[in-house]
């Protein structure tokens, strides 16, 4: 137990003795200095130390680890839409002789909250839309006035309005079911553009960078519901049109559907007022109903739209004709 004793106490004031010599130890930047270590082993006769040799690191002798930074690249920022500058460019292609007109700086207008892009492709898609409808309401309308089916336009057996009603009155004698079912089908149509179709082959919304004019595909549609075809191009022979003639044709198409717009107008502005169109007056046909209420015999006239005297309209008409003439 003595022995023990003297052996326990031996090894703590060796112990001692190697802090105290670390403490004085100074370490130096470039170099660690690891201090010996000493293990004791107590024996029952004496106490024998076993000395571990030293290791010295230097930190500066290891390899130093590079981090490559990347070069930062410019960020290109892509316009989702056409800008003012852009409707510029189309106006002197459209019309080189008006150019770019807009007095109600509508190219400067910033619609519910949205960007001047989003606002600019919300009126390029709503002036092809409202053409093409006018196209076909202007051709349409022609072939109404001059023929009709000759076959049941209802499961009642019911005949088409004959020849004898103008266009505007056909649609007032079709029975409501039938109204219903265009008006749904072109409800239908609206809500597909909107959604810039579905699926796979959807497309964003033209407030968002989709083409102005561009109809979705419906081909989800025909996998999914039922076969319908595609309202551009059913047949698919326009693949290999080249760039610069689909573009002539786009720019064409503005164009007439512009002309379309005033056309059909024209015929039911000739018809609604008699004498207002002159050079209508010969194939116009009066019509007392309203051309903008579709529902007028099943729902009445909510609103009446109002004109000055017919006979002074013409009159009026008239007289402005034969002033041009005398001033050509």
């Amino acid at each position: 137990m003595l022995l023990k004793s003297s052996a326990l106490f031996g090894a703590i004031v060796l112990v001692k003795q190697e802090c105290l010599a670390f403490q004085s130890v100074s370490v130096q930047p470039a170099s660690v200095l690891l201090s010996s270590t000493k293990v004791f082993e107590t024996k029952a006769a004496d106490v024998e130390v076993l000395d571990e040799p030293k290791v010295d690191v230097d930190v500066a002798s290891e390899p130093k680890t590079e981090i490559e930074v990347p070069e930062a690249k410019p960020i290109n920022v892509k316009v989702l839409g056409e800008t003012k500058a852009d409707l510029e460019v189309l106006a002197m292609e459209l019309n080189p002789v008006l150019g770019f007109y807009d007095p109600l700086d509508l190219a400067n207008s910033e619609f519910w909250s949205e960007s001047n892009e989003a606002s600019i492709g919300f009126l390029r898609h709503a002036e092809i839309k409202h053409g093409r409808v006018a196209m076909a309401a202007f051709v349409g309308y022609i072939i109404q006035s001059n023929y009709v089916f000759s076959w049941p336009q209802s499961l009642s057996g019911a005949m088409a309005p004959d020849l004898t009603l103008s266009p505007e009155q056909q649609w007032d004698a079709i029975d409501i079911n039938a109204k219903w079912q265009i008006l749904l089908v072109l409800g239908f149509l609206e809500i597909w553009d909107e959604m810039g179709g579905y699926g796979d082959t959807a497309s964003p919304h033209y407030m968002r960078g989709r083409q102005p004019g561009k109809y979705p595909s419906f081909q989800e549609f025909r996998e999914g519901v039922h076969w319908v075809p595609d309202l551009y191009d059913p047949l698919g022979v326009n693949g290999k049109m080249s760039e610069e003639k689909k573009k002539t044709r786009l720019l064409a198409e503005i164009n007439n559907g512009r002309l379309a717009m005033l056309g059909i107008f024209g015929f039911l502005v000739a018809d609604k007022i008699p004498g207002a169109l002159p050079s209508l007056a010969g194939i116009a046909r009066p019509y007392d109903g309203e051309p903008m209420n579709p529902f007028q015999v099943e729902w009445g006239s909510p609103f009446v739209m109002t004109y000055a005297n017919s006979d002074s309209v013409a009159v009026a008409a008239d007289a402005v004709v034969a002033a041009a003439a005398v001033v050509q």
